[in-house]
């Protein structure tokens, strides 16, 4: 049966507290007008006055700022009490103070495979806190357990529906793409928890690592796809100068270049932009033709 917060006012502490003072002055005024002998009709008296009056001190409670009581009679519940500060409710209710206040933890790092099938180890911190105290208590048992364990299962899943890293394309990846997993495992988690009237305030990776025994060789594998990926765009880069250089050149009508003198100077102009070192000029006295 699925149980929602409703919340309820208690009654003033010190309302309630400065009412017994008052009942309590005024019986040991009146005992003591009557002289100091105790009598059976007296004790009777005080007996009827005193049980009532320890039954209403039983019901005095204190909650400080974001703190929440859970209020239940009979193991039926009745409402939250969100007001800090002495208070006072029916001493028959069970009282189960809960915290409200923000929490954090952070996860052991679990050995996973990511989505090329990498085995990394990943770790998170997530911030929360308590948004429905009847649904914490009652709809799970333990929601500080419960939410460790859905937030370790829910790191797991996103770990295995991403990849580590990549160099090209719009893909999301663990390590390039921080602000875009850490807003997915925020949303997962909370759907997960989202029954234990928790609310997940942040979550974001705390460690990201190849598994020790990969780690060497997916970093050359990795310098490898940064070397291509960079080898890549210079290409790209240097393809677009060229076409640029041709398109003015041909654009003087002083200068003719046929389809040899072009392939030249293509060839020269990617040797320069693509290469390693710093280029060195030749000077050709000659033509192409000799």
């Amino acid at each position: 049966m699925d149980v929602r917060e409703r919340q309820v006012r208690a009654i003033n502490g010190w309302l309630v507290l400065g009412i017994l003072i008052v009942v309590a002055a005024v019986t040991v005024l009146a005992v003591a007008a009557g002289g100091m002998r105790l009598t059976a009709g007296r004790i009777v008296v005080l007996a009827a006055i005193g049980v009532p009056f320890l039954f209403v001190t039983a019901g005095f409670f204190m909650l400080q700022p974001n703190q929440a009581a859970v209020l239940t009679l009979f193991g039926r519940y009745v409402g939250t009490v969100r007001a800090a500060g002495l208070l006072w409710a029916n001493p028959l209710f069970a009282k189960r103070v809960v915290s409200v206040r923000i929490r954090n933890f952070a996860s052991e790092k679990i050995k996973v495979n990511d989505l090329r099938g990498n085995p990394i180890e990943i770790a998170c911190i997530v911030v929360w806190r308590i948004q429905d105290t009847a649904e914490a208590l009652f709809q799970v048992d333990n929601y500080d357990h419960y939410v460790t364990v859905q937030s370790e299962s829910a790191l797991r899943h996103l770990a295995m529906s991403h990849p580590y890293d990549v160099f090209d394309g719009d893909v999301t990846s663990l390590r390039g793409s921080t602000d875009e997993i850490s807003i997915g495992l925020q949303q997962e988690i909370q759907e997960r928890v989202a029954k234990a009237g928790v609310l997940v305030e942040e979550a974001r990776l705390s460690h990201l690592a190849y598994a020790p025994e990969i780690a060497e060789a997916m970093l050359q594998r990795q310098q490898a796809d940064a070397i291509v990926a960079a080898r890549s765009r210079i290409v790209d880069g240097a393809v677009g100068m060229v076409e640029m250089a041709l398109e003015k050149l041909e654009g003087h009508e002083t200068l003719h270049l046929d389809e040899e003198r072009k392939a030249t100077m293509v060839s020269n102009l990617l040797i320069v932009l693509c290469g390693h070192e710093s280029a060195h000029p030749v000077i050709n006295a000659g033509t192409l033709y000799q």
